[in-house]
């Protein structure tokens, strides 16, 4: 199992009350090139999917879909 990368809640308090983590996990596409080419991760929840460029990361940008949305898309690219 891969590891999970927690993020803090952005409603959480910074002087240690009520902090809430999440933790995603990331899985890489199998359509992804694995020399460093078009890379694209998924991680899923109960009410969204977040995809992302494995090679920004965590420090990239994190588009987020309804599961609806994301069957619809995945649908239209088959």
């Amino acid at each position: 199992m891969p590891p999970l990368t927690w993020y803090k809640s952005s409603h959480s308090s910074g002087s240690g009350g009520q902090c809430l983590e999440v933790a995603l996990t990331w899985r890489k596409s199998t359509h992804s090139s694995g020399e460093g080419g078009q890379c694209v991760e998924v991680a899923t929840c109960p009410h969204t999917v977040h995809v992302r460029d494995s090679k920004a990361g965590d420090t990239g940008p994190t588009l987020t879909v309804t599961p609806e949305a994301w069957r619809v898309l995945l649908d239209g690219v088959r």
